[in-house]
């Protein structure tokens, strides 16, 4: 990546961190990719039951194959037959042990924003698991939580649609957020996450690099 955005991760990504831990998350700053997995592997207790949301960014690093790889019991809503099948095992998810995410903006401040269409992916961040971890590049911090907000609806939110088939909204055809109202929407849930409680629930580690959307 260019070395000057290179540089400004590796300044700013500690200092975010920290502004995370003082609203009680656990935080971690990994310099490179090579760094997450032992770290997030680290946090996970071997008689855990691992679950995850929707996240191009756990899928660029390999956390899922890793999770399966090392002997984790996994709840994992691909391997269901049926789209009822799906929906029940995303409800089990809730009460997983560990769930792991990402986040589509964090601010500086140490606010996790995100959208969601159907809920199952902030509802497990706010209540339900055990522990929460979410793995976030530094492309996606700005500045404060309204910056946040502007950049989960109008940045993550058309380039997420982009992934699924059968879904139909303004986003999906233009590439702009339209505030729509359409019952295929992203963003019908959207999320501010100022605090974990309890302290440490929630583990933030943020990669200096350009992950996801």
């Amino acid at each position: 990546m260019n070395p000057a955005a290179k540089k400004r991760y590796d300044l700013l990504g500690p200092r975010v961190a920290e502004a995370c831990r003082r609203r009680h998350f656990d935080a971690y700053y990994c310099a490179s990719k090579e760094e997450v997995l032992p770290l997030l592997l680290s946090l996970i207790p071997k008689d855990h039951t691992v679950s995850w949301g929707g996240s191009e960014t756990l899928a660029e690093l390999g956390v899922i194959e890793a999770v399966k790889e090392n002997g984790y019991r996994i709840i994992d809503r691909a391997t269901a037959a049926t789209p009822e099948e799906r929906t029940e095992l995303m409800r089990k998810a809730l009460l997983s042990d560990t769930f792991l995410m990402s986040a589509n903006a964090v601010s500086e401040e140490g606010t996790l924003i995100n959208v969601d269409g159907n809920g199952n992916r902030v509802a497990a961040l706010m209540f339900g698991p055990k522990s929460v971890i979410a793995v976030v590049g530094m492309n996606k911090v700005v500045r404060d939580t309204d910056a946040a907000v502007v950049r989960a609806r109008t940045v993550a939110a058309p380039m997420n649609v982009q992934r699924f088939d059968g879904l139909h909204t303004p986003c999906k055809a233009t590439g702009a957020c339209a505030d729509c109202k359409s019952p295929d929407c992203i963003c019908s849930y959207v999320t501010v996450t100022r605090m974990s409680r309890p302290k440490g629930r929630i583990k933030v580690i943020f990669v200096g690099e350009n992950l996801g959307f």
